[in-house]
């Protein structure tokens, strides 16, 4: 059962088939000891509505393109500046020697390139985890609060799949 009963999903939120497919097994189940006058018509019937389930979970599976931009745009900003803060670094210290004299040290220029990079990396992160993942909600500016609702979705999703693969062995 879900921690959070009263959360709509998201439009490209995966199904939970485990169950469908164990409820599917046992209504089949018997119908193999009872004869089947219409087993034509009943093969036809489940190969329409396999082919349509595949084509509806291929495009529901899909990230809608507001949720897709909206990510984007974050994961630009937020990693872009520091990133080119990141090279503009190397930039700067080889102008400052070379044109000044100034000579910085090479631990300190290295220690805040890649503070910088790192920065980069994580507004990578949180790029795609702060922005609203409902196509509806374009969400807030910081996005905060949407950081706080897609990291408990993704940790859930994290765990349920752990405890199934237990379930497998």
């Amino acid at each position: 059962m879900s921690t959070e009963p009263s959360r709509n999903p998201l439009p490209f939120e995966p199904q939970k088939k485990r169950k469908k497919i164990a409820q599917t097994q046992q209504e089949t189940a018997p119908n193999k000891t009872a004869p089947n006058k219409d087993k034509p018509a009943t093969v036809a019937k489940k190969k329409s509505t396999t082919a349509v389930k595949k084509s509806t979970t291929k495009e529901s599976m899909q990230i809608p393109d507001a949720v897709s931009n909206r990510m984007i745009r974050r994961m630009v900003v937020l990693c872009g500046i520091p990133t080119v803060l990141g090279i503009s670094i190397f930039v700067v210290s080889y102008f400052l020697f070379h044109n000044m004299g100034i000579k910085l040290p090479n631990p300190a220029v290295l220690f805040a390139s890649l503070g910088c990079w790192g920065l980069g990396v994580l507004g990578l992160s949180y790029g795609v985890l702060s922005a609203s993942w409902e196509e509806d909600n374009p969400g807030t500016v910081l996005g905060w609060q949407e950081f706080r609702i897609n990291l408990e979705r993704m940790t859930s999703a994290w765990r349920a799949a752990r405890q199934e693969a237990k379930q497998k062995n």
